[in-house]
């Protein structure tokens, strides 16, 4: 998603050959192996983004939602710029994440929670075909986050911690837009241990 100018080839071809042994030049932070968490959460990113894309290109979503989900597809570009750019670096990345990234998303939020109505309780991912891709981005989405905390762990002081806040607020946003792009047909209800009970009119005794 985001790569060293160098790395783009210029005779007309877009492979390079640089990294069939596994390792990557990512960024600021010089040759990783592709196992690395950090190289790992960048291409989660990635992926979250990709799977936007998707929601947007073939949710049928109202032009707010879909101009918001634009806004965060460019906020990932600013996430992956960020990843590739140690915190303990001189150089200044292009982005940075910072708090008001994900003040934004908080308030995108209750904005559209307003709209959804009520959010209680457990629902199946799924219904219109809106709300499935929404959801479908959440949990990828849910994964970045992860990868994002790894990578924050393993190292402290190199990777932004408030990547991986904005990607939790993002999870939570595309579960309220997921929830209102259901409000029509209606969600699907989670019911514990549905398919392994008996139907109450078979569990009563036989009358005598």
């Amino acid at each position: 998603m985001v790569e060293e100018a160098k790395n783009y080839p210029t005779d007309g071809h877009f492979y390079t050959g640089e990294g069939d042994t596994g390792f990557t030049d990512f960024g600021g932070h010089g040759n990783c192996s592709k196992n690395d968490s950090r190289v790992v959460a960048h291409a989660d990113c990635d992926e979250a983004n990709a799977a936007v894309s998707v929601a947007i290109a073939a949710g049928g979503l109202p032009t707010d939602v879909s101009a918001t989900l634009v806004s965060v597809q460019n906020d990932l570009f600013d996430v992956a710029t960020d990843l590739a750019a140690p915190l303990n670096a001189g150089k200044q990345p292009q982005a940075r994440m910072v708090p008001g990234h994900v003040e934004r998303l908080e308030r995108a939020i209750d904005h559209f929670a307003e709209e959804a109505g009520d959010l209680s309780g457990m629902v199946l991912p799924g219904g219109t075909l809106s709300g499935a891709l929404l959801y479908q981005a959440r949990g990828i989405v849910r994964r970045a986050e992860r990868a994002v905390w790894a990578a924050v762990q393993e190292y402290p002081g190199v990777v932004n911690p408030v990547n991986g806040r904005y990607l939790n607020r993002l999870s939570a946003l595309l579960f309220v837009l997921a929830r209102n792009a259901n409000l029509e047909h209606g969600d699907i209800t989670w019911v514990p241990e549905a398919s392994v009970r008996v139907p109450a009119e078979e569990e009563a005794p036989a009358a005598e």
